[in-house]
């Protein structure tokens, strides 16, 4: 058994870039013909040009955050599956409530190689402390860990006194689960007195993963990596060993995108993670996560070769209630396309003890533009009063904020 999973993850960039490129016009075409809500999201456009990043970008995104409201229109999954709900293996229900597909076949989370990459190996029995119930990641990790050749204990949340003692008994050699669950599982067994020695590698995700959290555990005996996923996808992107950002998977083609548009975000830039996938049940095309990252330059030292993520560094959907009107991303992104003269802008939102006041900060391309022009579109836009200030080229925080609510 090697160090990497498969050849995939070590193949040259352009050969992997090759490959991505030459499934979009299928994976379009299947959408379009398979999934009626992407029948209409997509009409009119011809899969056979769907073959750059470039052509890519001219399609629509479907957003996260809208898929509650279009489920509550075509129930279960508004029209973008491609496989009948009856036909799959399990219906899941996330916070929202969104329902999410899984469908039949090995794997079908892509989770056996964040699993591989956190040094679990087959033949090793992995607790499992994700929850079973309605939510999908106890399946996601089960799955994935099953693809491996490991066994599972189902343990969920909860009943922590158990689960220890389960540890103790059964011998499994990681964890996974969120990272606070594993801090109370450590607690509990110096609580109670029992050790729990073979827990030597894990694999968190779901909650954000302090330095401390990994201190905690590496003290406990534990090398505790991380993942990106979510209940739409699947795997994301997943961290390896040496430590170097997270690695995205083979199974998804990413993009990062200005929040509340479909333009990608220049080198360097944070923007919000946007997803195609591959998935043949839930062809999801230009599916934005609401979730912000930044991009790595350079060679990962583990050696793999595909583009890595910096990690969450927030959310995307910055939208705000202003005078009682809702203010979003995307109307600061108009009024920046209707002024050439704006490189970048953010929405400063702020309460002045008589009422809340916007400032629409704008990085100018050359020289100031027209600050009264840039006012009225401002009305125009957002239906509210707001002043322009033009600050130097660079000013702005490389953080993906487009609107900056500042009020306590």
């Amino acid at each position: 058994m090697t160090d990497y999973y498969d050849a995939l993850e070590t193949r040259p960039p352009e050969v992997r870039e090759a490959a991505l490129l030459a499934a979009l016009p299928g994976q379009v075409a299947h959408a379009q013909s398979r999934a009626p809500g992407f029948a209409r999201l997509l009409d009119g456009i011809d899969p056979a040009t769907i073959t750059s990043r470039a052509a890519l970008a001219a399609l629509p995104v479907t957003r996260k955050s809208d898929l509650i409201e279009a489920q509550k229109a075509v129930r279960p999954f508004a029209g973008l599956n491609a496989t009948a709900p009856g036909r799959l293996a399990r219906i899941f229900q996330s916070p929202g409530p969104i329902y999410d597909p899984e469908g039949r076949g090995p794997d079908w989370w892509r989770f056996a190689r964040a699993l591989h990459a956190a040094g679990f190996r087959p033949g090793e029995i992995i607790h499992n402390a994700f929850s079973y119930h309605m939510t999908p990641a106890g399946s996601m990790f089960e799955t994935g860990a099953q693809a491996l050749g490991c066994a599972v204990f189902p343990a969920g949340v909860g009943q922590t006194e158990q689960q220890v003692r389960a540890i103790a008994d059964i011998g499994p050699a990681g964890y996974v689960g969120t990272p606070s669950f594993l801090t109370l599982i450590l607690d509990k067994a110096a609580e109670i007195g029992v050790p729990v020695p073979s827990l030597t590698k894990g694999l968190v995700s779901g909650e954000a993963y302090p330095e401390a959290a990994r201190a905690r555990f590496a003290e406990a005996g534990m090398a505790v990596l991380q993942c990106y996923a979510s209940a739409d996808l699947g795997l994301i992107a997943y961290e390896t060993r040496p430590r170097g950002g997270l690695i995205i998977d083979e199974g998804v083609l990413v993009e990062l995108l200005r929040p509340g548009t479909g333009d990608p975000v220049g080198p360097d830039e944070v923007g919000e993670v946007v997803v195609t996938s591959f998935n043949a049940d839930y062809p999801l095309i230009r599916f934005a996560t609401g979730d912000l990252s930044q991009f790595l330059d350079g060679d990962s030292p583990c050696g793999r070769t595909n583009r890595r993520l910096k990690g969450w560094l927030g959310r995307a959907d910055q939208t705000t209630k202003v005078k009682g009107m809702f203010v979003h991303p995307s109307q600061v992104a108009e009024i920046v396309r209707r002024h050439a003269g704006i490189a970048r802008a953010r929405l400063v939102v702020e309460h002045d003890g008589q009422g809340d006041r916007m400032t629409l900060l704008c990085e100018p391309v050359d020289r100031a533009g027209d600050m009264a022009a840039i006012q009225e579109t401002i009305q125009a836009v957002t239906k509210l009063r707001g002043t322009v200030r033009f600050v130097a080229l660079g000013t702005l925080a490389n953080d993906g904020k487009v609107i900056d609510d500042q009020r306590s």
